[in-house]
């Protein structure tokens, strides 16, 4: 029989033939954590293992994300903290303020198909979308990592999302993700590897993929997974890692433990309501709801793609003057690409605050949400509290829906207005 994805990646890891419930031991080809999970990373090494010292330096990354740049003097000393280890350990990659989310940043520069990335954030999984087996982990076992550069996991079942079709205008791979979501539920995909296939996801972009693969963990999955192909290759090309690239699919007679197919023509723009990400909803179903705050970026949809779509539909147009409008781009390359090509000069006409790259909004760590407030987001959680309040609501929805809703100051269906 043949393997999945997640199969064949950890088969060649650990050199032994993997079935789904086997506990295999791993090299990890890159570990990193941020600002909110290093710390106890580097704490964990000292009290359990006894000490500082990584296994590889090349191969670990600190990123000041989180809280960037710092909003008080309690994180700029959690920084100081993860400036002092980068340095003790030479420690090449240690990212800064406004170098951009985790992420974004190891799919530009680390991210390659057959890879183990593990990082102390639960979004890893994003790095599926280059066909590398990405993860989140604690800060115990990231430590342990640190230190020894191997880990252990269990072989996934899989789970197969045939998806085929081509998506309407105004609709994108946000929808997709939170269409699937809908159907098999928050923990409808527990510890299993999500397999993204179809033609639809063939046609996607790298940029497109990412945000299915980073939201992976939203319905409880291990590891979001798409093919490495021409697109692939391309992606990493414009980083100058195309010797990194090798093509990796699963096999047409891989095993799935479930599947779901998924006709893209259907598929309209949705918006997922609090406090759960699959609580989902048509975008018509909230039409007319006021906003007081729109967020357009962050490790799911704050692409180079996504800050084209926005600027195309606030190009010559204003925000409402009862909605704020926040733009975090996901990193410092994507920034300066919006930048050259006039994203971000169109943006910030048109009344939006444009912030350096970071996590920003999504945590409400540098931007949070007053009492009843209701915002409209295009990142990946939509918890009560999770942008810094608990008495706010957040609404999650694609970047289209985003930008025309921040025009009217209120929920608004692209297809109606565009």
């Amino acid at each position: 029989m043949g393997k999945t994805l997640a199969e064949k990646i950890l088969s060649a890891k650990s050199g032994k033939d993997c079935v789904p419930g086997d506990i295999v031991t791993v090299p990890v080809d890159f570990v990193f954590s941020h600002d909110g999970t290093m710390p106890l990373a580097i704490q964990q090494m000292e009290k359990e293992l006894g000490t500082r010292k990584v296994f590889d330096p090349k191969k670990v990354a600190g990123v000041c994300d989180h809280a960037s740049p710092s909003p008080s003097e309690q994180v700029s000393n959690v920084q100081i903290f993860m400036r002092k280890f980068a340095k003790e350990n030479n420690m090449p990659y240690f990212f800064e303020n406004g170098d951009g989310i985790c992420h974004q940043i190891v799919a530009e520069k680390f991210s390659a198909p057959g890879k183990i990335i593990i990082g102390g954030d639960s979004h890893t999984c994003t790095h599926g979308a280059l066909a590398a087996f990405g993860t989140g982990m604690g800060s115990t076992d990231v430590g342990a990592i640190m230190a020894y550069g191997t880990t252990w996991l269990r072989v996934p079942e899989a789970f197969k999302f045939d998806i085929n079709g081509e998506l309407p205008k105004y609709v994108t791979s946000k929808d997709v993700f939170l269409h699937i979501v809908k159907e098999i539920t928050a923990d409808g995909a527990t510890y299993m590897s999500m397999e993204f296939m179809g033609d639809t996801v063939k046609n996607m972009t790298v940029e497109s993929r990412l945000v299915m693969s980073n939201m992976a963990i939203e319905a409880g999955g291990k590891v979001g997974l798409c093919a490495a192909d021409e697109k692939a290759r391309q992606f990493l090309a414009k980083y100058g890692r195309e010797n990194e690239y090798k093509p990796l699919a699963a096999d047409k007679d891989a095993h799935y433990a479930n599947e779901l197919h998924v006709d893209a023509t259907k598929l309209e723009p949705l918006i997922a309501y609090p406090h759960r990400v699959d609580n989902v909803k048509p975008v018509s179903d909230f039409a007319g709801m006021e906003l007081d705050q729109v967020c357009i970026g962050s490790c799911t949809n704050g692409r180079l793609e996504d800050l084209k779509v926005a600027a195309e539909i606030l190009n010559g147009k204003k925000v409402h003057k009862d909605t704020r409008l926040v733009v975090y781009a996901a990193s410092r390359g994507v920034m300066l690409e919006a930048m050259k090509a006039g994203y971000i000069q169109t943006l910030v006409e048109a009344g939006a605050a444009v912030c350096p790259p970071g996590c920003g909004f999504c945590i409400g760590r540098t931007v949070a949400l007053g009492d009843g407030e209701k915002v409209l987001s295009t990142q990946n959680r939509n918890f009560k509290g999770r942008m810094g309040n608990n008495k706010s609501e957040i609404y999650l929805s694609n970047v289209p829906v985003a930008a025309v809703s921040a025009i009217y100051g209120k929920v608004t269906d692209p297809r109606e207005v565009l």
